[in-house]
């Protein structure tokens, strides 16, 4: 679960991790009531969704970008330029997000900025710190150009965070010396922060070093993980539904695992592995998948006939593959479940499935005596081929 940056500064707060004073608002008045308090000459005014790179996004029809420094009695208006407006950067994809609030926080003069992470590195089986003096920029471009740049640190789950790896971070960095104890103590409230929530990633871009000798999170994304969220209620009640995909939050509402894509081949299938090798042979075959869509080892009827409806209801969908293999879950309940919700729905685009496994045979009658043009496939290479020939209209 990702949460808005304001959000995820008041959640850091909590831990000891410093960042600026400041604000959310959901109004230009109240944007400005808030320059007001903070009695600064200067604020920044930055727009709050789930996309990075707002600084350099640009708002629909506009060249106003998504975050803007300036003087603290224009505050309102600026807010009132942003609030309402569609912000489109290199995440958030052409069809940008809707601003519906900005963060107004304290100007400040930078004499530095850094990048550092804290996240779940699952090749190590760890979390690992991971830092580069040249913060503000896209961390993957610092990797690619300059691999040298980026500091790692892993971090022991048995002995957990120690003071040393804040200045050993720090040393690696160019901390200067008068800032070493507060950029190490910041480190280990970041690591309380992400044991404190369970969360899957805290990455500060910058954290900067002010003319007046502070070190801060300037910019804070924190990630959550989805599992344990029922040991933070207050947590979630920070999740933003406007922010993610209609389909995806219908989806969750039924256990499923679903994550919208950019093609036109719905799949849904049985395991995270599987979902991924049935992605990428339909890739191999010349054809783009709509979705990840993985219905888990346990499914029930109604949980297929469900996920299926999510597949249809994705205007993009031009045919749909269904890969299982029954083990735990049984052909025939995945078919009964199939058929059920393609007479519901009223499907009107190819289906192609595989099924191997539990009950196979059972559940292919069901298919073929079911009176609706399902496509069986043996194979996935021959569901493949048959459900992009199919969305090509072949």
């Amino acid at each position: 679960m990702k949460i808005h940056e304001y959000q995820a500064k008041a959640v850091l707060r909590r831990f000891g991790v410093p960042v600026p004073e400041g604000s959310v608002a959901a109004t230009a008045d109240e944007a400005q009531a808030v320059a007001v308090k903070l009695k600064t000459a200067k604020v920044v005014v930055k727009s709050q969704i789930h996309a990075g790179g707002r600084g350099k996004g640009r708002f629909v029809g506009t060249s106003v970008g998504g975050v803007i420094v300036a003087d603290a009695a224009q505050a309102g208006s600026v807010a009132k330029s942003m609030l309402g407006n569609v912000l489109v950067t290199k995440q958030s994809g052409p069809e940008g997000r809707r601003v519906s609030r900005v963060l107004v926080e304290e100007g400040m003069s930078i004499t530095a900025e850094y990048y550092l992470a804290l996240l779940l590195d699952r090749a190590v089986q760890a979390p690992v710190f991971i830092a580069s003096a040249e913060g503000g920029t896209e961390i993957e471009e610092v990797a690619a150009a300059r691999p040298e740049a980026i500091h790692k640190l892993t971090v022991s789950p048995i002995t957990g965070y120690q003071p040393w790896m804040g200045r050993k971070l720090g040393f690696a960095l160019g901390i200067p010396p008068a800032l070493s104890s507060s950029f190490t103590k910041m480190c280990g409230a970041l690591h309380a922060a992400f044991f404190g929530t369970d969360a899957s990633m805290i990455e500060i871009n910058p954290l900067v070093q002010t003319k007046d000798g502070r070190i801060l999170a300037l910019d804070a994304k924190v990630s959550f993980d989805d599992n344990a969220l029922y040991r933070h209620p207050d947590l979630v009640e920070l999740r933003d539904l406007s922010e993610e995909d209609p389909l995806e939050v219908e989806a969750s509402k039924f256990g499923l695992n679903y994550i919208k894509l950019d093609g036109n081949i719905a799949c849904m299938v049985n395991g995270a592995g599987l979902a991924m090798g049935t992605m990428d042979i339909i890739k191999h075959h010349g054809g783009r998948p709509a979705n990840f869509l993985d219905v888990g080892g346990g499914a029930t009827k109604e949980m297929v006939a469900n996920a299926f409806r999510i597949l249809l209801a994705d205007p993009h969908v031009e045919a749909v593959l269904i890969n299982i293999f029954g083990g735990i879950m049984r052909c025939d309940i995945v078919a009964e479940g199939v058929v059920a919700a393609a007479r519901e729905v009223g499907v009107k685009v190819p289906i192609v499935v595989r099924l191997e496994g539990t009950n196979v045979e059972r559940g292919r009658e069901i298919l073929k005596t079911s009176g609706l043009a399902f496509r069986v496939a043996d194979g996935m290479r021959d569901a493949a081929e048959k459900v992009v020939a199919a969305a090509e209209g072949r």
